[in-house]
């Protein structure tokens, strides 16, 4: 196999180099330009967007964690029903003052939506926004949670 060279123009000062890596950040740059389109393909179809979320379950409860930066509480509304939690809102379009050049940010409907593993306790439910995170937590019924047994 035939590596790539570079040509030169005939000054022998002039060392020919070739870095894969520079080669492979350019196919890089070149890819993510035509993906661009498709990723905002579900934002211009209505249908919304996922945030990220984590699932952490420790003794007492099941703690859901969604990345939710730049939405107001006001704009999310959370469901519980048996162990399936959803979290639905819309992420407003910030009103700007100058020229847009680049639209990374997802804006509009959104929702994320989990089955707990295991039985929930409903009516205890807590759920705060801290720092553009939605913390959702679930605690588990007292039959659920583990007990310490003493070794007599």
């Amino acid at each position: 196999m035939a590596l790539p060279v570079r040509r030169s123009n005939g000054d022998s000062t002039e060392e020919a180099q070739w870095s894969p890596f520079n080669a492979l950040e350019g196919f890089n740059r070149q890819l993510a330009g035509y993906l661009d389109p498709w990723r905002r393909l579900p934002e211009l179809l209505g249908a919304g967007f996922t945030p990220l979320a984590d699932v952490e379950e420790n003794d007492e409860a099941y703690v859901v964690e969604v990345e939710l930066p730049g939405v107001n509480r006001e704009d999310i509304d959370i469901e519980i029903s048996g162990r399936r939690v959803s979290v639905r809102g819309e992420r407003k379009e910030k009103e700007r003052v100058g020229i847009l050049r680049r639209r990374e940010r997802t804006v509009g409907s959104f929702a994320y939506e989990v089955t707990l593993p295991g039985d929930v306790v409903e009516d205890g439910v807590e759920a705060h926004l801290n720092d553009g995170v939605l913390h959702v937590r679930v605690p588990k019924p007292e039959r659920e949670r583990p007990r310490r047994i003493e070794i007599r």
